[in-house]
């Protein structure tokens, strides 16, 4: 065996064995990308240990990524209506601490297995990096790796269950969130009108401020048969028909401003053309979608911008983002020039500048080693995680500082998350394997009960605060509750149930706070006791 303990090979090797386990599914679930932590257990029981730079390259990776993904969710989530949601989730993160506390204080368990216990009971691989960072113990990825299994089945369970408990009509449910959800939601429609008030006859677009006064855009004009992209000093005519882009509000200002509504539809006309562009040039990247200049330079007009998924109106002062798709309404033979100026290359969605990656990392290290003083005997800081945390979701949110873009795309950032986490997975997982057995025979099943506790109980206690305080629809709650448990699986599960984004839209609502949250339970835990 003694080939295996040849560090590179011992690497690839635990990370390949765990790819293959993980994708085995037993009635649809999974371990994924956890089962590494698994394989690594048996290798350290046998003798194999990877270097400790591994495990720090692996976590510092993982976790910068995960931050620069969930700072805009993280500061936007507290504009949102999702009050309510986030107090759910503190209630499951908070119950969990405590009953870690008192595993350790009643109970007598270690500190690192108690805190690795609650970070694999809420299947958070950050609370787990955090607890062994501020314990330097690897014991902590013990307490993960029993606690972990049940705590991505115990959730899939919770959620199959619970509407099936509570008798709950999935159907009648789904209609009340699509109800809520387009009354507070304005979809982007277009319409197309024919001048007719007295009030709009022979004044120009910018005269009328059509866009001041309905928020609505005007992109086509057609006058005497003939179709045109209108720029502001275009002059409306009586009979002159004109294509909106806007909310179903905007279209009825649009009504009482110029004229009726009307099936007549503007052709586009052989040198006319509607398409999207990838904005990648990392120069636009927050700046306003007036600052383009699209109307006055090229007679063009941008009638929706799409952003993770979602149309947006295109405002002026809307700001651009990295990966925005522009609609723009324009004429043949500019298209080539605009699409130089939005940059419309998918290519460089995959690249990586390095040196804000690099920096971003060294200020968050700096950051994790201020010390901070809480009267002449206690003293805290964010160590490690914290510090690289806290500065990645702060430039995550910034998204760029002069010519230095702190974030990436999603490809970019899903790669370097994942192989952080390989390496992390592997190096801690070897390093606990030499002490599994034997703390398994100083536990026994207890371990296993605590951390089907810790799983469980939380999510008891949000439904009783959901149903006794809050008017949540249930779908939006199981969505709040994946989230609060950092459950990808559980969300999946949810996701089965309904065919709305009800779960989704929760999960991403809450999941920044709770995996925050979490991570400065973990911290305080491991400080303080």
């Amino acid at each position: 065996m003694d080939f295996i303990s040849t560090t590179y090979l011992a690497l690839f090797l635990i990370i390949c064995i765990g790819f293959i386990l993980g994708n085995i599914k037993v009635k649809g679930i999974s371990l994924d990308i956890s089962a590494i932590i698994f394989v690594a257990l048996f290798f350290g029981h046998i003798g194999v240990v990877l270097p400790d730079i591994l495990e720090k390259i692996g976590l510092i990776l993982f976790i910068y990524t995960i931050g620069l993904q969930a700072g805009p969710g993280f500061f936007d989530s507290f504009k949102e209506q999702g009050k309510n949601l986030v107090i759910m989730s503190v209630v499951i993160i908070l119950s969990a601490a405590f009953l870690t506390m008192l595993s350790i204080v009643v109970l007598d368990i270690e500190k690192p297995i108690a805190i690795g216990l609650m970070a694999g009971a809420l299947t958070s691989t950050p609370g787990l990096a955090t607890a062994i960072d501020v314990t330097q113990s690897p014991l902590a990825s013990i307490g993960y790796g029993i606690a972990y299994p049940f705590g991505v089945i115990g959730v899939i369970l919770f959620v199959k269950l619970y509407p099936k408990i509570f008798r709950i009509d999935v159907k009648k449910q789904e209609e009340a969130y699509e109800a809520k959800a387009y009354s507070n939601y304005e979809m982007i429609l277009t319409g197309h009108f024919l001048v007719e008030n007295e009030g709009a006859i022979d004044q120009s677009i910018e005269d009328l401020r059509v866009r001041s006064m309905t928020k609505g855009v005007i992109s086509r004009v057609m006058h005497k048969g003939k179709s045109f992209t209108p720029q502001k000093d275009t002059v409306l005519h009586k009979g002159d028909v004109v294509k909106v882009v806007g909310s179903k509000e905007a279209l009825k200002r649009v009504k009482l401003l110029i004229g009726p509504k009307t099936d007549l539809e503007i052709s586009l006309g052989e040198d006319y053309i509607v398409q999207s562009y990838l904005l990648t040039r990392t120069e636009l990247v927050n700046k306003h979608l007036g600052e383009l200049n699209l109307r006055n330079s090229y007679n063009a007009t941008v009638t929706r911008i799409r952003r993770s998924g979602i149309d947006l109106a295109p405002s002026p002062n809307v700001k651009l983002q990295l990966g925005d798709k522009l609609m723009i309404a324009c004429a043949k033979d500019v298209t080539l020039q605009i699409s130089n100026l939005i940059g419309d290359n998918k290519s460089k969605l995959s690249d990586t500048n390095f040196f804000p990656l690099a920096l971003g990392i060294v200020i968050g290290i700096l950051v994790g080693g201020v010390s901070f003083a809480f009267g002449s005997s206690v003293t805290f800081n964010l160590g490690l995680t914290g510090g690289i945390l806290i500065v990645a979701m702060i430039l995550g949110r910034v998204g760029k500082t002069g010519n230095i873009l702190w974030v990436m795309s999603g490809n970019s950032n899903q790669l370097l998350r994942q192989f952080g986490l390989m390496l992390f997975l592997a190096s801690v997982g070897t390093k606990a394997g030499a002490t599994l057995v034997e703390t398994f025979m100083q536990y026994g099943i207890t371990l296993f009960l605590i951390g089907g506790v810790i799983t469980l109980l939380p999510m008891i206690l949000a439904v009783i605060v959901a149903r006794m305080f809050f008017k949540v629809n249930p779908l939006t709650l199981l969505g709040t509750i994946t989230g609060a448990m950092t459950s990808t699986p559980g969300l999946a599960a949810a996701d089965t149930i309904t065919k709305t984004d009800a779960p989704s839209i929760a999960y991403a609502t809450v999941y920044p706070i709770a995996m925050v949250l979490l991570i400065i339970c973990a911290q305080l835990l491991g400080l303080f006791l």
